[in-house]
């Protein structure tokens, strides 16, 4: 369905050299530097990286509203820029104009208009198309009510927009893109404005949305939950480049990199060496002892190494089961945390504060003496850049 291939964009940045050859070209800053993916037909496809990162430029790059210096982007086949390839000049081939791309977008302001009801919101859209494409009356009306009973917004279609709350705003601004009946849907961080509860309402709502509908979309965050709620898959994103593609739960499983593990939720990392290798069986000289592990990457006998370990899959008990399992160290509770649906113990192993996630009625008291289990295949293997 979307296609994006070498897309760059970049900014004259600042001006720092003294001479005047150096002033009459400023340094570049590449937003997006060469990013290439394809988004499925009905898939929802997260854009997720830091503030900063090229997520925003390269959605903006999409809808037209960014003029990228180079690449293609097409939707179903139809080409909507088109600006070389990198390094071989910019000259602009193809640049479709953003009104004429038909594509859907929801902003995280909202945008909607204050001075409009709930359904000339939804039906501005329709009613500024050319003569021959505008719809009739009666279908208009039609295809208005229909995505406001979808969206839980029926009953609202006479009420003035400034008078909705924040999560029918935002479900209001989704209505009007939608209306269009566009072949991709751009989500900028539609849900970072709503308050934490509503939040996670509307992301399931979001996600039950779009597959009913079948809606090719592409989502930009910097919330690493938001993207493991509702994409089908993430690009990772960092200083313009993505870094890691592929499904949520592969990312949060083996990240390939210390970055995407860091951000894409929280790890414990310890550091070693590759110290014997049996196929896909690893194992690990750290400073506190032999790590086992099965990793599919591919790294030599002799290698410095990260391992990541997620809090979830670190296990605290009071008795020692060596010799029955492997990756069994010896620590003391430093701290606690009752999280609600779970437990945090930070354990002090040598140099290393393990955190560890569990069931909430296992509480550990501060200084007690615990033992600390590893599951080999929950560990993933980081090499070191």
């Amino acid at each position: 369905m979307l296609r994006i291939k070498n897309l760059v964009k970049s900014y004259d940045g600042e001006q720092r050299r003294r001479s005047r050859a150096a002033r009459a070209e400023p340094d570049r800053v590449y937003a997006v530097n060469d990013v290439s993916f394809d988004v499925a037909d009905g898939e929802l496809f997260t854009l997720l990286g830091p503030s900063g990162c090229g997520k925003t430029t390269t959605l903006r790059s999409i809808a037209g509203l960014e003029r990228p210096d180079a690449g293609t982007i097409e939707v179903g086949g139809r080409v909507l820029f088109s600006g070389g390839e990198p390094g071989k000049g910019t000259a602009k081939l193809v640049n479709m104009p953003a009104n004429e791309r038909g594509l859907g977008m929801v902003f995280q302001s909202y945008a909607i208009w204050p001075h409009m009801t709930v359904f000339d919101n939804v039906a501005f859209p329709l009613q500024v198309r050319k003569r021959g494409t505008r719809p009739g009356k009666k279908e208009l009306t039609d295809r208005v009510m229909r995505v406001l009973a979808t969206m839980e917004l029926a009953d609202l279609a006479g009420r003035q927009a400034t008078k909705l709350s924040g999560g029918q705003q935002q479900r209001l601004a989704l209505a009007r893109a939608l209306v269009i009946e566009p072949p991709l849907l751009l989500l900028d961080e539609p849900l970072s404005n709503l308050d934490a509860k509503l939040r996670e309402s509307l992301r399931y709502e979001l996600k039950r949305l779009q597959r009913e509908l079948g809606i090719t979309s592409v989502y930009v965050t910097h919330d690493q939950t938001e993207a493991l709620v509702l994409s089908s898959s993430i690009a990772v994103m960092r200083g313009g480049n993505v870094v890691q593609l592929g499904r949520p739960r592969e990312i949060y499983e083996n990240p390939n990199s210390r970055f995407v593990a860091e951000f894409i939720g929280t790890s414990n990392f310890i550091a070693g060496v590759v110290e014997a290798k049996d196929g896909s069986r690893y194992t690990i000289r750290t400073d506190d002892g032999p790590l086992v592990l099965d990793a599919a990457a591919d790294v030599p006998t002799g290698s410095q190494v990260v391992v990541s370990i997620r809090p979830e899959a670190v296990e605290v008990s009071l008795s020692s089961r060596a010799g029955e399992v492997p990756n069994e160290w010896t620590g003391k509770v430093l701290t606690r945390a009752f999280l609600g649906e779970a437990v945090d113990h930070v354990v002090t192993v040598g140099q290393h504060e393990i955190r560890a996630r569990g069931n909430p009625s296992v509480s550990i008291a501060p200084d007690t003496e615990v033992y600390l289990r590893f599951d080999p295949n929950k560990l993933a293997l980081v090499p070191v850049a």
